[in-house]
């Protein structure tokens, strides 16, 4: 069985979802990521598929299909970020030194609002 191209209707966005499951469960880079999806594969824990419906689907993980797949990959994980609002971090100081705890060094922490 060939594998389709993600980019054919109707695959792109079935492969986005694995990829972006995958890097939910682990985030991590490649070729972390690529492990994390073999295992989530092999398993069938994405709807149910397994490597030949993920295949299917357009995510092969044969050797020639490597490349094509970390591209994927990174396009998607790039798009994420693209798509993720900046959050806004203000820092102010944790505690500060006190009569009975001179010791104490003040020091910085940030905090989401």
């Amino acid at each position: 069985m060939t594998p389709r191209a993600p980019t054919e209707l109707g695959t792109a966005s079935e492969a986005a979802d694995f990829v972006r499951f995958c890097y939910r469960r682990r985030r991590v880079g490649w070729p972390e990521l690529y492990d994390e999806m073999c295992s989530v594969a092999s398993r069938g824990l994405f709807q149910g598929w397994g490597p030949m419906e993920l295949a299917e689907r357009g995510v092969g993980f044969n050797l020639e299909e490597l490349p094509r797949l970390a591209r994927l990959v990174w396009r998607i994980l790039e798009e994420d970020v693209d798509r993720r609002p900046a959050r806004v971090v203000s820092v102010r100081p944790a505690a500060a030194p006190t009569p009975d705890r001179p010791e104490q060094q003040p020091h910085l922490v940030a905090v989401a609002p």
